[in-house]
């Protein structure tokens, strides 16, 4: 009896840690944002990921290490649907979902599509990768705290921008619909 009695408090004393555990990971959760659908040319596109913060931090060189491939979002992996294919830069791109990776240098910042879109942001799989377009980067006159995606239309037949702004960075890609 004296046995059972313990090893169901060792079983509750166990129980209640990991769930101690696991509310107070939640409660550290970046907020998460699936954008509004956007229509570009007549292909429905959203971007889902975590909005982490600047909070006075020095983010990229520092803790977005410059040349190492990084996820853009918090918590699971962002990623892109489009219910049409994309050429992006000069990758051809099916319809779909794809995550988005990020590989910054202090010259030049490269985006990454890859099939496994459904993933944690840091299990990026080279071998899953669909291709990397070069990005073109811009300085912002004014901090942006959270990290932001945008799908910037451009004219009727002409596609759009992919754009993610945060600190004092913005980086964006164009595209047109297939």
């Amino acid at each position: 009896m004296r046995t059972r009695t313990s090893a169901a408090l060792a079983f509750l004393l166990v129980a209640i840690v990991v769930l101690g555990c696991s509310a107070r990971a939640q409660g550290r959760r970046s907020p998460h944002e699936r954008m509004p659908v956007v229509t570009v040319d007549g292909s429905e596109m959203f971007i889902e990921y975590g909005r982490p913060s600047v909070r006075g931090r020095e983010i990229f060189g520092a803790l977005i290490r410059w040349d190492e491939v990084w996820c853009p979002g918090a918590d699971e992996a962002t990623y892109l649907s489009t219910s049409k294919a994309l050429k992006v830069g000069g990758l051809a791109l099916p319809a779909g979902k794809y995550s988005l990776w990020i590989q910054p240098t202090k010259e030049t910042w490269t985006l990454i599509f890859n099939s496994e879109w459904d993933t944690f942001h840091t299990a990026h799989r080279a071998r899953a990768d669909v291709g990397r377009v070069p990005m073109q980067k811009e300085t912002l006159p004014e901090n942006v705290e959270q990290l932001t995606f945008t799908i910037e239309p451009t004219k009727p037949g002409a596609g759009g921008r992919i754009a993610m702004s945060w600190a004092t960075t913005k980086v964006s890609v164009p595209f047109t619909v297939e």
